[in-house]
């Protein structure tokens, strides 16, 4: 095990073992992100505040990106505070704040994701791309206060998270991006690990389950286009697929079990509240649509859930790094009315 990996395992376990910010009474995660991340800034350098701190309303706050960012000398271009750049404390103050903005499923998510960068760096030894599962960077908008509003965001290759908070509740926690390369880890001591099944298996049984009429409306003759980064909002066009009032009973079941995947990424009461508003809006106005390239190796395919209230958005057409195709997810839940508690 590399000196990375067995730093991440330790500060993960930190986080697990968890300080009293993430109790074992439920609290509204927004009052648990506040306490945290107000402890966390508060602890930070000069330097490190310059780097981690935004007014709440910087532009910087929607140019959100989950691909690497660096130079030609391989220094990092991604705006916030690195963990490589903070003492033990404050890297497990971090991995925290995460915690309390994820549910446990969603944290174990985020960090296998961040751990997969030890993979990548043994596969690509000679590759361009940094692999290190301390760059993941924190950025705070405005000043964590229970009577306040303000926004955070942890990023890096494959995860990024963000969340607007006022007065101790979460009123936005999108874009929420996870990927994962590989999306299933084929050999060596991790063999097995797949980071997000949850994006894959609900949707791969509702294609499966369609009749021939109903792929017709589902199938396009085009693969999805890459999830759009550093916007407010997603632009995904027009709704296209397979309406829900068009779906089986066992077919919205479906399809309300891959919504669930999503939105179990993120604490109970975020992830009840996001469903609560597709089922207020209607699931039989959620439209399924996906594109598939039978004829390649590992079967590429994209996918789209579109609704008034969510758009999710899904990508498995990359190989991996060790040349697996279709190997490679990319995977998000946006606000069709706008990300960052922002309105169009």
């Amino acid at each position: 095990m590399s000196i990375q990996r067995m730093g991440l395992a330790g500060l993960v376990l930190a986080a697990l073992a968890g300080a009293a910010y993430v109790s074992q009474v439920e609290e509204a995660a927004g009052v648990r992100m506040t306490a945290v991340a107000a402890d966390l800034v508060s602890g930070l350098s000069a330097e490190q505040k310059k780097a981690a701190v935004f007014d709440f309303d910087d532009k910087e706050r929607s140019n959100w990106h989950f691909v690497p960012l660096q130079d030609k000398e391989k220094a990092p271009t991604r705006k916030g505070l690195r963990l490589e750049k903070m003492t033990a404390d404050q890297k497990k103050l971090t991995l925290a704040l995460v915690k309390a903005s994820t549910s446990a499923a969603g944290f174990e998510k985020a960090t296998t994701i961040m751990s997969l960068e030890n993979i990548l760096g043994e596969l690509e030894k000679s590759g361009t791309n940094v692999r290190n599962p301390e760059w993941y960077f924190l950025s705070v908008f405005g000043t964590p206060d229970r009577n306040g509003k303000w926004g955070w965001r942890f990023e890096g290759h494959h995860l990024a998270l963000n969340f607007t908070v006022e007065r101790g509740k979460v009123t936005s926690s999108t874009p929420c991006f996870f990927g994962a390369n590989p999306a299933d880890v084929k050999a060596g001591p991790r063999k097995g690990v797949r980071a997000l099944p949850e994006a894959e298996e609900p949707a791969q049984a509702l294609i499966a389950a369609l009749s021939a009429d109903q792929d017709k409306v589902a199938r396009q003759k085009k693969q999805f286009e890459e999830i759009e980064q550093g916007k407010s909002a997603p632009n995904v066009g027009e709704t296209v697929g397979l309406a829900g009032a068009k779906m089986t009973e066992d077919q919205k079941k479906l399809l309300w079990k891959l919504l669930e995947g999503y939105a179990g990424r993120l604490p109970t009461d975020l992830a009840t509240a996001e469903l609560a508003r597709v089922k207020e809006a209607g699931l039989d106005k959620v439209y399924f649509a996906y594109a598939r390239e039978d004829d390649k190796q590992g079967k590429p395919y994209t996918y789209r859930v579109q609704g008034p209230t969510v758009v999710v958005e899904f990508l498995n057409v990359q190989a991996d790094a060790a040349g697996n195709g279709a190997n490679h997810i990319h995977s998000a839940w946006r606000n069709p009315s706008g990300d960052f508690g922002t309105a169009r």
